[in-house]
């Protein structure tokens, strides 16, 4: 079937208004009408070629959500009318040990919901800026929110899986205190998920206009990391540090807060490399620097519906499909509280 998107056909050349094609729904399928679709610093890296291997046309978004129009005839986890979300994933291998465990995140032949080969036309993946997507059931997420916050929720498909699975992983939890670096769409999820694990959080910013802001998405403290009296304040304390700044940054003056065994976790993905570490940092603590990416399709299901539970989506501001540009300048500038997310019905204005 042919659809309207919003997409790029180069790397210089802005987002514009396009046809492209989905494929009709096969026997284990779910065919989605896309109500709205959050905007990805990832979406501006991949349009622009920053990260390369980007293949044109280029139609991003990966934080999706809407409803069930139809579905293959082996389908029984989900009906027509149904509200879901698809994210970062669209298939896998399925039989590795990482799809074995939950983890298709890490399967080696993970399909990325736009920017990934396949035997479709245009020969890649056509992400969630379009009117509809076909998926196979096993990727497709049931989003248990009321309907009036839907919008909000699309950015839990990937600010919101990618900021849970480390929390998670690394047993976040009450009597912890954690360091959330960063305050933009993954780090202001950040702040509302480790609040609601019952941790000690504390917001680190290089910004004093955000220490209100910060205060009010759940940080019990905050600390302006360009002041060397409040850093100092909190050497040797932190047990977990999830570093969401996706710019090249000095990492060692946050390393130097971890505790004794405490690990800080990279989230944000820079399109160059950080500077140089001291090695004195990690062995003078026993301290860890690791990495997470999004998360498998049974966390980012439990991710939903922890969030469901305790009433979090993400502070968002909603765009038409043809601002898009406009956003990510204005994104670039950290010039949203929190995420865009993109009406999808004005797409085929």
């Amino acid at each position: 079937m042919t659809i309207k998107a919003y997409g790029a056909r180069s790397s210089d050349r802005p987002l514009e208004s396009m046809d492209i094609t989905r494929r009709a729904p096969g026997a284990h399928d779910v065919q989605i009408d896309i109500a709205y679709c959050g905007v990805c610093h990832s979406d501006l890296h991949q349009v622009r070629a920053e990260w390369g291997g980007t293949l044109y046309p280029c139609v991003p978004g990966h934080e999706i959500v809407g409803r069930v129009s139809s579905v293959g005839q082996d389908v029984s986890g989900f009906k027509p009318g149904d509200l879901v979300g698809i994210g970062c994933i669209v298939d896998s291998c399925r039989h590795c040990a990482d799809c074995g465990e939950g983890l298709e995140n890490y399967c080696d032949h993970m399909v990325g919901t736009y920017n990934s080969p396949t035997t479709e036309a245009p020969g890649h993946t056509l992400g969630g800026y379009a009117q509809q997507i076909v998926v196979h059931e096993r990727y497709v997420l049931r989003i248990r929110h009321p309907e009036a916050q839907l919008a909000a929720v699309a950015p839990l498909l990937c600010a919101g899986i990618t900021t849970y699975s480390p929390l998670r992983h690394w047993k976040v939890g009450p009597g912890h205190k954690v360091g959330v670096v960063g305050i933009g769409g993954l780090g202001h999820m950040g702040i509302k998920l480790a609040h609601a694990m019952g941790a000690h959080v504390i917001a680190l910013t290089t910004s004093e206009s955000k220490r209100e802001a910060a205060l009010a998405l759940g940080a019990d403290e905050v600390v302006v990391t360009r002041h060397a009296a409040e850093m100092a304040a909190h050497a040797t304390s932190f047990d977990f540090i999830l570093n969401t700044v996706a710019a090249p940054h000095d990492l060692d003056p946050f390393l130097q807060l971890l505790r004794r065994d405490g690990t800080m976790t990279l989230v944000g993905a820079p399109a160059t490399p950080h500077p140089a570490l001291q090695v004195f940092s990690f062995i003078m603590k026993r301290r860890s620097l690791a990495g997470s990416m999004i998360g498998g399709i049974p966390e980012t299901q439990e991710m939903l519906d922890f969030c469901a539970a305790h009433g979090i989506v993400a502070d968002i501001e909603m765009i038409r499909a043809d601002e898009i540009e406009a956003a990510y300048a204005r994104m670039l500038n950290g010039d949203v509280k929190y995420r865009f997310v993109i009406d999808n019905a004005t797409l085929a204005a």
